[in-house]
């Protein structure tokens, strides 16, 4: 895939690699996610685009608004591991790193607080676009 340097500057330095992980991700989304994208897709979110499972670097967002520079994570039980909390930060930081501002959600707030979820996504464009 050859990438333009309009669409280099959205994924970072991302590898053909990390772009075929992408479409992996984009192809077997959990239930969190496939609930969260149903609302944010299609500019549905005040107009803003996201994409999904977007690579990024060495990593692959969850759901990314490039206009906002804005990650949002959708966090399942592994992440509460103590390792996996740990490399969360660091991917976190380095991904800040790229003047992203990274929000997170567990599985269960997407699930059962999807309202509360979508208000605090809406808000953190708002920080990141005004």
């Amino acid at each position: 895939m050859r990438i333009d340097n309009h669409m280099q500057k959205m994924f970072f330095g991302a590898s053909a690699n990390i772009f075929e992980k992408a479409k992996n991700l984009r192809d077997n989304m959990t239930a969190a996610e496939t609930n969260l994208w149903d609302k944010i897709s299609n500019k549905q979110l005040d107009g803003h685009r996201f994409r999904r499972q977007h690579p990024i670097g060495s990593f692959i967002a969850d759901f990314y608004c490039h206009k906002a520079k804005l990650v949002v994570e959708v966090d399942g039980g592994i992440h509460k591991l103590s390792d996996h909390a740990e490399y969360d930060l660091g991917r976190t930081y380095e991904i800040e790193e790229f003047g992203i501002k990274v929000i997170r959600f567990t599985n269960e707030e997407v699930m059962n607080e999807l309202g509360e979820v979508l208000v605090s996504i809406k808000r953190c464009l708002v920080d990141r676009t005004t």
